[in-house]
């Protein structure tokens, strides 16, 4: 009786082995078989996943505080001005910079081109009760919405509004400022000239974040050659990706956001 339960367990051993050495040659050979396929594929597999609006609103859905009235009412606001309404950034962009000025300890920031307010908005909350965020845009009917929503986002302590050009505005800042975060988004033929005007200001370590930096999808085109916005772009992106005094990386953020670490650290 011993000795025939003993052949039982050791048979039943046995077919346990057998089977698992059977599931493994399985596993291995399918294994085998999609590695050989994706061999024999001439056309390499592609690392990014292309957006629909279906997939946009699950993005900006995931993410940390999506509902925010104010930011809504902001955006329906600034739809009712017409195509304009383009220039303002996405939702999922927005709170992307507000983690980004809030990661680095941001005190300090800079704004190059406001709109109706939106990116302030998300800017200012990143920085602390007594951070500062300076604004410059040419443009009194657009920044009064922008003030309007300043304040019932109640960050209209942090910032500081200045009317005027770009350029012009960034030549005439006092020696005091400095800034550990800047957000540049106006007129894209100027952008090489904002970058030399703030890049002087920038604490090591400080971020720059220049927007629309894919120029719509004309980049990687013969299309370039036809847009001036598109060739500032270009250009500028060539020139961040080889300069000593920054590091940068493009990402596929909205309409492509180029963020660059400021250098001396």
């Amino acid at each position: 009786m011993a000795r025939t339960q003993d052949r039982t367990r050791i048979k039943g051993r046995v077919c346990t082995v057998w089977r698992i050495f059977a599931l493994e040659m399985r596993v291995k050979h399918s294994y085998k078989g999609r590695v050989l396929s994706m061999k024999k594929s001439s056309k390499p597999l592609p690392k990014f996943t292309p957006l629909n609006e279906r997939l946009f609103r699950y993005v900006c859905g995931a993410r940390s505080h999506a509902v925010d009235r104010v930011l809504e009412d902001l955006r329906r606001e600034t739809a009712g001005l017409g195509e304009v309404a383009m220039m303002q950034i996405g939702p999922d962009q927005g709170a992307f910079m507000t983690l980004l000025v809030k990661a680095i300890g941001a005190r300090t920031a800079i704004e190059v081109g406001s709109f109706t307010g939106y990116s302030s908005i998300c800017i200012a909350r990143g920085l602390p009760e007594n951070g500062r965020l300076l604004c410059l845009d040419p443009s009194a009917e657009w920044t009064a919405i922008a003030q309007k929503y300043w304040r019932r986002a109640g960050v209209a302590e942090k910032i500081e509004l200045r009317l005027g050009p770009g350029i012009e505005g960034l030549q005439r800042l006092e020696p005091k400022w400095t800034f550990d975060f800047a957000f540049i988004d106006a007129l894209k033929v100027e952008y090489d000239r904002y970058y030399e005007l703030v890049l002087p200001r920038m604490r090591p370590n400080g971020l720059i974040l220049f927007d629309n930096m894919l120029a719509g999808g004309r980049l990687g085109t013969r299309r370039v050659a036809n847009h001036p916005n598109a060739r500032a772009i270009d250009r500028l992106n060539r020139k961040l990706a080889r300069d000593p005094r920054v590091e940068s990386v493009l990402l596929s953020v909205g309409d492509g956001v180029q963020l660059c670490r400021v250098a001396g650290v």
